[in-house]
């Protein structure tokens, strides 16, 4: 059985509940409507942020109404769900004060008024930062750097998410979205089944309407593969985009924060918002100067004329990969081909040799990087990774479930500037990983008349039931991923709802959309006119079960 999860935040949403469901003139209140709560006259799963602006604007609705409303869900859902690690006990009143800048000066971003789940891994002052690790409760760190321009955009943090410990970084068999802080986040379209991760709050969050969009973070498949396993819209964004500031690391070669959403209009808001340049990480300053930023600018017909590469599965892999999925893989590529796309198979090169050479590059980028952050954090907490090693080891919770190989083996890894091979492992593999992209996307190198815009692939098979490796003896069930190349090349990967497979056809089946470095944009129209051509994406059912 899992653990048993802290239900403290329950008492805290419903204080903030108390009084709130009572609407001023001219703004409808708040209904319980079953398990919904949906503010009158909008289905949140549905509504994406430009339709809140315009209900805000035109005065049917204020961000305190849509908050409390959001609110209403985690009281209502999150104790079956785990995704909401903790609440923001000043939403409402950061709500409030969004509904009197909207009055005043008018509104500050399209995130105005519109609830954000962070990731328990992004800085937050007000908030626990703790990784889903209860060796960082006593951490006191400042905003990070997303969080403040989140604040100023006028965003209502209304939580922090659960994730996968240390996001899936500290023991050979983890169990995907379970912490020593949250316990176990379950996935909304079958509570038995596993969300993936590590950004499994954040997914699970916006696919069962907790928030209307939230930040996951991802170095290798993290954001990627909870938004396709609980059928929402998640983009890896490219390597700099996005400022890591203020967030705990894996490494900085492979790390990145990006949106969740159940609308890619809306991640690519967030994207707006979020992205940039930023002082404190030099990452950001490779930015284009001329990148093209309108993220929310859409296109439905992106699809129509554009050449798509199907990264093929291999007859090794087509064996592992359920029927049922491989059918939604299929029926994804007509649709994109009925969009009017043309599609060419292709196969990317040199995945095994960068799969060989990527764990032992971030065990040593991990051991520096970590080190790092726990130096610059102030708070009670570990100094250093030997000391997180030791508090798990004397802690009552941490290891009951599953070990800290990965921790030990970090720690026994020479930190990159100590190590010429490891540097030189970690050029190669980013080489290799860039290359097998590139490669694909230049069908004709000479004339570039064949060259293609992007890449798509199949983001995940059906979530797994949950299990932990010492009740079980088995953990984590991945099957299948395409996650790899986009991550170690630092290029962007955004997957979009694309149907669904699994026992009675419960689970969501996602595809990705990959392509070279800042071509974040371009993927998100792709995305998007993918979405709307399809409409593959349906509300999650919290089914108990659907067997074996």
């Amino acid at each position: 059985m899992p653990p048993t999860r802290n239900r403290s935040r329950r008492l805290v949403v419903a204080t903030l509940l108390t009084g709130l469901l009572v609407a001023p003139a001219g703004v409808a209140q708040a209904h319980d409507g079953g398990a919904d709560g949906w503010p009158h006259g909008f289905d949140l799963d549905a509504a994406t942020i430009p339709d809140l602006q315009a209900a805000m604007q035109g005065g049917r609705l204020d961000a305190v109404h849509l908050t409390a409303a959001y609110l209403h869900r985690i009281h209502r859902l999150d104790g079956e769900l785990g995704a909401v690690l903790a609440v923001n006990e000043h939403a409402v009143a950061d709500a409030a004060a969004s509904d009197q800048v909207r009055r005043t000066s008018g509104p500050r971003s399209a995130l105005e008024g519109i609830p954000v789940l962070l990731k328990d891994n992004v800085d937050t002052a007000d908030l626990p930062t703790t990784a889903g690790s209860r060796a960082l409760l006593g951490s006191r760190p400042d905003d990070a750097t997303i969080t403040a321009r989140l604040r100023a955009a006028g965003a209502i943090v209304i939580g922090k998410a659960n994730l996968s410990e240390w996001a899936n970084f500290r023991g050979d068999n983890s169990t995907s979205g379970w912490s020593g802080v949250g316990g176990q986040t379950n996935n909304p379209y079958v509570l038995d089944r596993n969300p993936c991760g590590s950004s499994s709050g954040s997914a699970v969050g916006v696919a069962a309407s907790l928030a209307q969009v939230a930040i996951g973070t991802e170095t290798d498949g993290s954001i990627v593969c909870p938004s396709g396993q609980t059928g929402v819209v998640g983009l890896k964004p490219t390597l700099g985009l996005v400022s890591r500031d203020g967030i705990v690391p894996i490494s900085a070669e492979q790390d990145t924060a990006g949106p969740i959403a159940r609308h890619a209009v809306d991640a690519a808001i967030l994207l707006s918002v979020v992205a940039g340049p930023d002082p404190a990480d030099a990452a950001t300053a490779d930015i284009p100067a001329d990148l093209d930023s309108a993220f929310a600018d859409l296109d439905p017909q992106e699809l129509s004329g554009a050449r798509i590469g199907v990264w093929t599965l291999t007859p090794e892999q087509s064996d592992a990969v359920d029927d049922g999925t491989e059918h939604v893989y299929e029926q994804a590529v007509k649709a994109i081909e009925a969009a009017g796309a043309t599609v060419v198979p292709v196969q990317l090169q040199y995945q095994d040799q960068i799969g060989e050479g990527e764990t032992p590059a971030l065990l040593a980028e991990f051991h520096r990087d970590i080190d790092a952050y726990l130096a610059n954090t102030p708070g009670d907490h570990p100094a250093d990774l030997a000391g997180l090693i030791q508090f798990n080891a004397q802690d009552p919770v941490e290891l009951k479930y599953f070990g800290q190989e990965l921790f030990e083996q970090a720690q026994a890894a020479a930190v990159p500037e100590d190590d010429p091979a490891i540097r030189q492992t970690r050029d190669t593999i980013r080489s290799l990983a860039r290359a097998s992209i590139d490669e694909a996307l230049q069908q004709d190198p000479s004339t570039h008349a064949d060259d293609l815009d992007a890449i798509v692939g199949l983001t995940n098979t059906p979530g797994w039931v949950t299990k932990y490796y010492s009740v079980d003896g088995v953990a984590d069930d991945f099957v299948y991923s395409t996650s790899t190349p986009a991550a170690v090349a630092g290029y962007p990967d955004v997957t979009v709802p694309a149907g669904f497979a699994g026992p009675q056809d419960a689970l969501p089946i996602g595809i990705s959309f990959m392509g070279t470095r800042w071509e974040d944009a371009d993927l998100l129209d792709l995305a998007y006119s993918f979405e709307q051509a399809t409409q593959a994406r349906r509300a999650p059912q919290y089914l108990p079960t659907v067997g074996g």
